[in-house]
C-alpha cells in the first residue's frame, strides 16, 4: 500500500476517535437574577419575564414584552437546558441571533405544545429548526412537564436533541440547507444562519414558558486536528495553513463529540 494512503488512513482513524475540545462551561442563568440577560434593545429585564423558583418564567397575564437575549455572543457550543410549556403554548430558543437589516433573527429550536397544535406544519413542531427542518420524532413530554434539550453548534453543523434523542441534524450552506431556505420565510434574508457568532434568545410568543439549568459548553476546534498541521505536505501549492477558526477549512473535524 502506498505510504500516502497509509498516512491518510492513519489520519482518518485519528480524527474519528478524538472529540472536539470543550472549554469551561458557562452557566447562562444563576437561578436568582437576570445577570447576563437583556432585552433586544440592551435594556435590563424588568417586565414580563421573572425569576420564579429557580426558573426563568415568561408570564402570560399581561401585554407582550418581547424576547430576551444573552449579553454575550457565542460561536461553537453545546447548550443544554430544561424547559416546560403551558397548555397550547408556543415558544423557542434562538441561537446565532443577530440583526439582518431591521430584523433580529436566528436559528430556532422550536418549543410547542404539539398536542394542541395537531394542524401545525412538521417544520414547526417541537425540536425542529423552525421553518426549515422538521424533527425526526416527537419525544417531548406533555405540557406542564419539564423536558431536557441540547443545541450543538460546531462550525456549519447543527444538532437539536430532545430528551436524549437526536431530532434534527443539518449543515448550514449545504445544498439541502439552501433548498429549504429558498422556500421558507428566510428566503430573502442573505446569510441567514451563516454567521459564526451570535446571541442566545428566549422568544416571547405570548405563551407561558419556563426555563432552567441553562448551561453552555464552548466548543473548540483544536489545532492538532487540522490536517495541514498533521501532514504539511497535503497543503496545496501556494496555500497557507488555515486558522482553526476558519469556516473555509476542509480539514476541520466537523462533527461534534456526542456526550451522553
Amino acid at each position: 500500500m502506498p505510504l500516502k494512503t497509509i498516512t491518510l488512513a492513519a489520519w482518518l482513524l485519528l480524527v474519528s476517535s478524538v472529540p472536539s475540545l470543550a472549554q469551561s462551561s458557562v452557566s447562562l442563568f444563576d437561578g436568582h437574577t437576570f445577570t447576563g440577560w437583556e432585552t433586544v434593545t440592551g435594556a435590563p429585564v424588568t417586565r414580563g419575564w421573572e425569576v420564579d423558583e429557580g426558573t426563568i418564567h415568561l408570564r402570560a397575564d399581561g401585554p407582550r414584552t418581547g424576547p430576551i437575549v444573552t449579553s454575550r455572543q457565542f460561536a461553537d457550543f453545546d447548550l443544554q437546558f430544561e424547559w416546560k410549556i403551558s397548555t397550547g403554548g408556543n415558544s423557542g430558543v434562538k441561537y446565532r441571533v443577530k440583526k439582518f437589516g431591521d430584523r433580529i433573527l436566528g436559528c430556532e429550536f422550536q418549543i410547542l405544545d404539539d398536542a394542541t397544535h395537531s394542524d401545525i406544519k412538521a417544520k414547526q413542531q417541537t425540536g425542529g429548526i423552525y421553518g426549515l427542518y422538521a424533527p425526526r420524532c416527537l419525544p417531548a413530554h406533555p405540557a406542564g412537564k419539564f423536558n431536557h434539550s441540547r443545541i450543538v453548534v460546531s462550525g456549519k453543523q447543527l444538532q437539536h436533541w430532545l430528551n436524549g434523542k437526536l431530532v434534527v441534524e443539518a449543515r448550514v450552506c449545504s445544498c439541502d440547507w439552501r433548498n429549504r431556505k429558498a422556500v421558507s420565510k428566510f428566503a430573502q434574508v442573505d446569510g441567514f444562519g451563516e454567521n459564526r457568532c451570535g446571541r442566545i434568545m428566549l422568544t416571547d410568543h405570548s405563551s407561558e414558558v419556563w426555563y432552567r439549568n441553562l448551561t453552555l459548553h464552548p466548543l473548540q476546534r483544536p489545532k492538532h486536528l487540522l490536517l495541514a498541521n498533521i501532514f504539511p505536505n497535503f497543503i496545496k501549492n501556494g496555500d497557507a495553513p488555515l486558522s482553526p477558526d476558519s469556516t473555509r477549512s476542509p480539514f476541520l473535524l466537523r462533527r461534534p463529540f456526542r456526550r451522553q
